[in-house]
């Protein structure tokens, strides 16, 4: 199957990610030392996209490995950490396979997130931790206008979970990919059903955030 960012993929890494990556003004790098934090042991990326948070990863001490649908990405990815190019609703894993796992600004591209949260929780050793690190669902989506950053506009539409190619910029991926949606209720309910433990949050980005993070274990069964 043809994944939608196949289209975009040399765009992405070769203009998108330069032009939004010099230094760490959204938080990412922060909120993955926060919160994955230091260890041993396997650690997967669900939608890892061109690979590039996999040298953070084995600076915290574990070994990456990827997992996303477009093979295009992969081709950037697969010099970065060993990749499987998969659907994130089934992965091709054994249960408990997994010492960590995450996902990074990724969560929007996946119309059946509860489905790769349960995913995520079934390839997770006991105790395992998930980091969930995606865009603001209460500040970010096609309802919001970031034209401003000091005066984000918030229009209708926040409580509709909806797919979406509508943004406030064309400089992004929302417009060129779409995007779904999740009011913040039904995002951390489904991180609930899946038997994920909460264990923290942060956001990052300002003066209005635009990342919203979730710590997360995975219960034993």
């Amino acid at each position: 199957m043809r994944a939608a960012y196949d289209e975009i993929a040399d765009w992405y890494e070769t203009e998108f990610l330069p032009s939004t990556t010099p230094g760490d003004p959204l938080g990412i790098r922060r909120a993955i030392t926060e919160h994955l934090g230091t260890g041993t042991g396997r650690c997967l990326e669900i939608g890892c996209g061109t690979g590039v948070h996999a040298a953070q990863v084995r600076e915290l001490g574990l070994t990456p490995f990827g997992a996303d649908l477009s093979a295009g990405m992969l081709g950037h990815a697969s010099s970065r950490l060993p990749v499987t190019r998969a659907d994130a609703s089934r992965l091709p894993f054994a249960d408990a396979s997994f010492d960590a796992a995450i996902t990074v600004v990724a969560h929007t591209d996946m119309p059946a997130y509860p489905a790769v949260l349960r995913e995520a929780r079934r390839v997770l050793r006991p105790g395992g931790r998930f980091v969930h690190i995606g865009v603001h669902p209460a500040f970010c989506g096609g309802f919001a206008d970031r034209s401003d950053p000091a005066a984000v506009v918030i229009r209708p539409g926040y409580l509709d979970g909806h797919w979406t190619k509508d943004s406030w910029t064309s400089n992004g991926v929302r417009d060129k990919v779409g995007a779904s949606h999740w009011p913040l209720p039904g995002l951390l309910n489904a991180f609930l059903a899946a038997g994920l433990v909460f264990e923290g949050f942060s956001e990052g980005g300002a003066p209005v955030p635009t990342v919203f993070s979730i710590r997360t274990s995975a219960v034993s069964r």
